[in-house]
């Protein structure tokens, strides 16, 4: 059993030391296994080209800062930032960050960038490469961020290297509610897995984010919400048999493997994500 929290504080948009005081303030409220903060919290979504003053290295001061807190509190604290690449001078990525309190740093790239309509993601970021799951206390994880939600492939790659949960960090307007709110049951029912929400809550320039941080277990039920547009944090607890069990009964990932672009694929060596 982990439990996982959903933490939405409006952002000081372009601030990374008060996002940080917030992040910290957050922390104090409610124990977990795991903290979720959402998409670009480090600085705020809405900072445009300010990003490239912003933006740090993985090793940096603010991935040190929530180290820190990492280690005060025992748990990995998960949140989006503008990140360097480790290997790529001058490409800047829209990056989740997980920090454990052994100083364990896992990091994912968004690979979908929103470049459409308000969104101007592709004026600033490169796409990430390729997915990366994540570990925390002992579950397999799939991070995802906000668009990315859009496109299932993505999702069930991760299922079937055994995550059981999706993780999604957002930075979504209210525009975008009603889609995201149908877009997380379904991620959980394909994958039989958990779909978590931590999105963006309050104000940013022209764009309203309506937060409304939520969770669906892995038949799709919603198993929490929390307060839209402003600060809330909710706390779920994950249960790893449960995930077994949705995938005994709905093999979706085992019949996934059987279709178009399952042929060929076998799941990785060792998995449990059939059992």
């Amino acid at each position: 059993m982990m439990r996982a929290a959903l933490c939405q504080i409006p952002c000081a948009l372009g601030n990374k030391e008060e996002n940080l005081s917030r992040m910290e303030r957050m922390l104090s409220k409610r124990e977990a296994d795991l903290y979720i903060f959402p998409e670009l919290f480090l600085t705020g979504y809405m900072v445009r080209d300010e990003v490239f003053r912003l933006a740090e290295d993985i090793d940096g001061p603010s991935v040190a800062a929530v180290e820190k807190m990492s280690s005060e509190v025992g748990s990995p604290i998960l949140f989006g930032m503008a990140a360097w690449d480790d290997e790529l001078p001058g490409v800047l990525r829209n990056s989740a960050v997980m920090v454990s309190p052994d100083g364990n740093v896992q990091r994912y790239d968004k690979v979908n960038l929103a470049n459409f309509g308000p969104f101007e993601e592709g004026f600033y970021f490169t796409p990430g490469g390729a997915p990366a799951p994540m570990e925390a206390n002992g579950m397999r994880i799939g991070v995802v961020i906000c668009y990315d939600l859009s496109f299932p492939e993505l999702s069930k790659w991760y299922a079937l290297q055994g995550a059981e949960a999706i993780v999604c960090l957002s930075a979504s307007p209210v525009t975008s509610l009603q889609l995201f709110e149908r877009l997380v049951p379904a991620r959980a029912v394909e994958n039989a897995s958990y779909c978590l929400y931590s999105n963006q809550a309050g104000t940013q320039l022209s764009q309203v984010f309506f937060g409304g941080a939520e969770a669906a277990g892995p038949g799709g039920e919603r198993l929490a919400k929390a307060a839209y547009f402003k600060e809330d944090i909710v706390v779920v607890e994950l249960d790893r048999e449960a995930v077994r069990a949705a995938r005994r009964g709905r093999p979706t990932l085992r019949d996934s493997l059987r279709g178009p672009l399952g042929v060929g694929r076998t799941h990785p060596a060792g998995s449990d994500i059939f059992k």
